[in-house]
């Protein structure tokens, strides 16, 4: 099993917040003979839509020496973890979860929003210290 990220407990305890319930710290999937552990999987059952909301985040800190270097780290993952979500819980929505701080900071640069636009990168942003939830992008 892999470490949990700096921000895993945070970003848990700020889906919980927002009205998720954690069915699992790590979703494990195994394509042929390669492993994946996505940190955080959630459900949502939103009753004025009669609805099941079921997403799965994976939390990342940027604490590198180099943020590009952990975008390209976070992107890579993001998008295998996405193929192998597809196959394996295609209702289930993968979301790349960074601090506000990050985001504000480096995302919000043009050249990554148009990778994010270009991946469809879906993103969800938290405040660390109030360990909430402050933006969902989709």
């Amino acid at each position: 099993m892999p470490a949990k990220d700096l921000f895993h407990n945070t970003v848990k305890t700020a889906l919980e917040k927002d009205g998720w319930t954690i069915v699992n710290e790590n979703l494990f999937i195994k394509i042929g003979n390669i492993e994946f552990y996505i940190n955080l999987v959630a459900d949502r059952i939103l009753v004025a839509e009669k609805a099941d909301q079921k997403i799965a985040v994976e939390v990342k800190s940027f604490i590198g020496v180099s943020v590009v270097t952990e975008f390209h780290t976070a992107l890579g993952q993001f998008l295998n973890y996405r193929s192998a979500l597809r196959k394996q819980q295609p209702a289930r929505i993968l979301y790349l979860a960074v601090s506000f701080d990050i985001y504000d900071d480096f995302f919000t640069s043009s050249f990554i929003q148009e990778v994010i636009e270009e991946h469809q990168v879906k993103l969800l942003i938290f405040e660390p210290n109030r360990e909430e939830i402050v933006l969902w992008i989709n």
